[in-house]
């Protein structure tokens, strides 16, 4: 077990006992609340009740965060689950976890489950496979961020809400006019990093950081304080100056504002669909996110966020062909449609999403293709495949950290990304040395 995994610290409650029953109980872990913590409980349910030889129980966690780190002092206690939902930033981590995971493709052929690594869609499999192309984690809630509209907001200011939105020039047009419009609330954003900085940069075909983004090894430098990160984060930096743009915080806290019709644009992922759909009191539309025709002419493609899960070592094969069993049946093609009409992420599998086009979901629902659309339009680059290094939950605090000194004027972009660069790189020379 490598030392970065276990040296982790963190809090966690054991697994209650296994039931006296003749069903082989099965322990997911995961980061799901509201809206997405009902539709998982009701996915649980679904396959409990699909046969009577394994019994899947949830459990939620706390964040992304705190998840993760329940299944690390889970794993040091050897009360760990079977499955882990862990977030995209921490698939390095898992990776480097050697004999802390059981790598999927391994779970599947032992377990005898329909499996077929084919099915998936490449530019969501890939994150989680190995060069060799064998998947360690199973896709799970896979998103991609687009803008989101309020047109209210811009009927109440007189905009048109039909306005052209494709790139980020014409946003700031827009953003003008929505503040000379009485708008108080223009542009508010979630997950600042993962939008702003890592998708900025697959979408437009730059690099986040050398060595394919960490894909092609360890001794990776970021590079997130290029021409084209600075220049966006300036552009950023004055409208929030302007009170065009409003930091609410690091994580979502800015959907609340949106779904309670605060704000008119929304840079967020597209499983913000689950609570905005249900929440909104307002006609809304989804875009694609914006791209700076100054830097390209005309977009890449945007990279994934949300999580995967992951098996952990250290149980009975009885079990892993249960955790097999309930793995396939999430990837089946009516559940993965169902849950991509009902949440907003990604269809893993090709199958899924044409099972949602035939249904006519797309067209009584205009732009929920638009993630999958922005996702497998084109081939990924090296730039725009996603990311894969290492200590990236901390590199993102500090991250933002240092856009918030923007967004307050402290510093300028470029000073702010020059800092993050350095500090980010002392913490990938850490996470290199750890497990070279």
């Amino acid at each position: 077990m490598k030392k970065n995994f276990l040296g982790a610290l963190a809090v966690t409650t054991a697994l209650s006992p296994v039931a006296a029953m003749a069903q082989t109980e099965v322990q997911f872990w995961h980061a799901f609340t509201g809206r997405l913590g009902e539709l998982v409980k009701a996915q649980v349910e679904e396959f409990n009740a699909s046969q009577d030889e394994f019994v899947v129980v949830e459990s939620h966690k706390g964040n992304y965060s705190e998840t993760l780190n329940a299944g690390i002092a889970a794993f040091r206690a050897s009360e760990q689950p079977h499955i882990l939902m862990v977030f995209e930033v921490g698939t390095a981590t898992m990776m480097s976890a050697e004999g802390a995971i059981k790598p999927v493709h391994e779970v599947m052929a032992e377990s005898g489950a329909s499996f077929d690594p084919d099915a998936y869609i490449g530019a969501v499999k890939g994150y989680y496979t190995t060069t060799d192309g064998d998947m360690l984690s199973l896709p799970f809630n896979s998103s991609t961020p687009v803008l989101w509209v309020n047109r209210d907001a811009f009927e109440a200011a007189g905009v048109d809400p039909d306005t052209d939105l494709s790139t980020w020039e014409k946003v700031g047009d827009v953003l003008e006019q929505l503040k000379a419009g009485g708008e108080d609330c223009p542009l508010v954003t979630a997950w600042q990093s993962w939008i702003h900085l890592e998708n900025l940069s697959a979408y437009h075909d730059v690099p986040f950081a050398s060595q394919d983004n960490g894909f092609a090894g360890l001794d990776t430098e970021l590079m997130l304080n290029g021409p084209a990160q600075v220049a966006h984060l300036t552009a950023m930096g004055d409208w929030a100056k302007d009170g065009k743009f409003i930091y609410t915080g690091r994580r979502n806290e800015g959907g609340a504002n949106f779904r309670a019709g605060e704000c008119a644009l929304f840079t967020e992922s597209s499983a913000g669909y689950a609570g905005i759909s249900s929440e909104a009191e307002f006609d809304f539309d989804v875009r694609p996110l914006p791209y700076w025709e100054a830097v390209i002419s005309e977009p890449q493609n945007t990279i994934i966020g949300g999580a995967s899960l992951w098996v952990m070592e250290g149980h009975e094969a009885e079990e892993y062909k249960g955790v097999g069993e309930f793995l396939s049946f999430l990837s089946s093609s009516d559940v993965q449609a169902n849950w991509h009409q009902n949440t907003g992420y990604l269809p893993i599998t090709a199958d899924a999403g044409e099972v949602t086009r035939a249904a006519g979901f797309y067209e009584q629902n205009p732009g929920t293709d638009i993630a999958v659309i922005q996702m497998t339009t084109k081939e990924p680059t090296a730039n725009s495949k996603g990311l894969r290094l290492g200590s990236f939950d901390q590199i993102r605090g500090i991250i933002d950290e240092e856009l918030e000194a923007v967004w307050s004027g402290e510093k300028t972009a470029q000073e702010a990304m020059d800092s993050a660069k350095e500090r980010g790189d002392t913490l990938l020379r850490r996470f290199e040395s750890a497990n070279q």
